[in-house]
């Protein structure tokens, strides 16, 4: 566990970090490589960094790739299957790779083992029609380079010894199909958190402060902010003056936008989702399964809901989960307060977020199932994927808030996004993530985004090392199926991901 590193009460700093996650993280970690000189301060307001969504528990540490997530590939009126956001995923989750096998190789990162994992990833449909929909997307996406390797198969025998947790005992006669992608990982983002945020922590010019609560971001006249910070230990306040600050709080970055009153800022609002997980406490099952399974996503469930059978490797344990479950808490954090939603809510946003409550129905009637469910009701959802399932090996764990995006939509008034999305300032001196789902996965590439947006009049200067960096940087490896086989090569075994 990672606690306050330091009493340093600097009161002028370059960039302020706010929240202990993934993304302040990642993003220190860029600006520390490419410009070392910078000093750099970062608020945490739990005890710990990666308590909130980047834990272990909190998220699916799928690291999502779209080689499983069947909500990333949907079948199209005609019915074909779209690929093109499964293409875009992957590609992300590349970069984050990249990424991490450069910090190996600079030492920054000792064992990758600490944080990833191999895990082949499984999608498993039943019923003619999911089985359709299935092979229609594997033939789309194992002829693309992001996806070589993909297998398919319809056969029970080939799928037994592919997981034969979920095969055991399936009543026969079910027409099933199956893809598996051996290029799959399990990622503990707690872990790399950590990992990111020690290496911070030891250089020159970066402190690190936990217990300490951002409460107002305000701009000085001479355009630099002013971030008023309360120490949570010593009941004390001050205020850092900086250049430059990224907001990257998870879901109680939403009301620290706010406050900037950037007119970026202006009609934006969101909706919270919590999640719960079936967790086994049987060894002897946990042992049966070496597989992340998804399945299909009901009818007006959020994309984050997709069901699925979970193996997680978490400080070297194997554990195995079963969810998400879906439940509504007027949190934005799972520390949070029950009054973050009420108070989010703006005049600027407050139609934008009527009309989301109007057109989605379907989302809120879903939500009210989930609440209502009862144990044995998830049990049940749980024998789709393990006939054999016993209440007695499992145990109910309640999983990280997520908070979608709502914005102003001229047409409906307003839509709900479900994906991450970067609001900066029109200088960049400001910028805050949003969203949710791919999120942790895709952290490197949604930080790229943040040092294009915000700091564009350096880029020239950071290329050379920002393509040592990601080497895929400023090209598409789903147009380069050269480039893509040697990288994904590479950071393979960088990354120690053979087995």
């Amino acid at each position: 566990m990672m606690s306050s590193t330091t009493t340093d009460t600097a009161s002028s700093v370059d960039v302020v970090l706010i929240g202990g996650g993934v993304m302040s993280a990642t993003l220190g970690a860029f600006i520390r490589q490419l410009q070392p000189d910078w000093s750099i301060s970062i608020f945490e307001r739990l005890d710990n960094v990666a308590e909130e969504s980047s834990d272990a528990w909190n998220n699916a540490g799928t690291g999502h790739s779209a080689l499983c997530e069947l909500n990333y590939t949907p079948q199209l009126a005609d019915g074909s299957v779209d690929i093109s956001k499964a293409v875009g995923v992957n590609e992300s989750f590349q970069i984050s790779r990249q990424f991490w096998a450069y910090l190996v190789e600079q030492g920054i990162i000792a064992n990758p083992r600490d944080f990833i994992t191999p895990v082949p990833h499984m999608s498993f449909v039943w019923g003619e029609q999911n089985v359709s929909f299935l092979r229609k997307r594997y033939e789309a996406l194992s002829a693309h380079p992001l996806f070589a390797g993909m297998e398919y198969s319809e056969d029970p025998a080939q799928m037994a010894q592919w997981m034969p947790l979920v095969m055991q005992n399936r009543p026969a006669g079910q027409k099933l199909a199956i893809t598996r992608s051996l290029n799959g990982t399990d990622v503990n983002f707690g872990a790399l958190t950590r990992l990111l945020f020690g290496y911070l922590a030891s250089t020159p010019a970066c402190t690190l402060h936990t217990k300490h609560d951002v409460q107002d971001i305000t701009r000085g006249s001479d355009g630099r902010w002013r971030v008023r910070v309360q120490d949570l230990r010593l009941n004390t306040q001050r205020t850092v003056s900086a250049k430059f600050v990224f907001i990257g709080g998870g879901g109680g970055a939403l009301p620290l936008l706010q406050k900037t009153g950037i007119p970026e800022s202006r009609g934006v609002g969101g909706f919270p989702v919590s999640g719960q997980f079936l967790r086994c406490k049987n060894p002897d099952i946990i042992a049966q399964h070496h597989a992340k399974v998804y399945g299909k996503a009901s009818v007006g469930a959020p994309p984050m809901s997709v069901p699925h059978l979970d193996t997680r490797v978490i400080n070297g344990q194997r554990a195995l989960l079963f969810g998400p479950y879906a439940g509504f808490s007027t949190r934005f954090l799972k520390h949070g307060s029950l009054m973050d939603l009420p108070k989010s809510v703006r005049g600027n946003n407050l139609g934008a977020m009527l009309a989301v409550a109007r057109d989605n129905w379907a989302l809120t009637k879903y939500l009210i199932q989930q609440v209502m469910q009862s144990n044995n009701d998830r049990m049940n959802a749980l024998r789709d994927f393990v006939p054999d399932a016993r209440p007695e090996d499992w145990e109910l764990v309640t999983a990280g808030q997520r908070v979608q995006i709502i914005k102003q939509d001229a047409k409906k008034g307003g839509v709900l996004q479900f994906g991450t999305e970067v609001i900066a300032s029109q200088d960049g001196s400001v910028a805050a993530l949003l969203g949710a789902s791919p999120g942790a996965s895709t952290a490197a590439p949604i930080m790229l985004t943040v040092l294009k947006k915000c700091f564009a009049d350096k880029l020239p200067e950071w290329e050379v090392k920002l393509k040592t960096m990601v080497p895929s940087y400023g090209q598409t490896l789903a147009n380069n199926p050269e480039l893509c086989t040697q990288l994904r090569d590479k950071t393979t075994d960088v990354l120690k991901l053979k087995d």
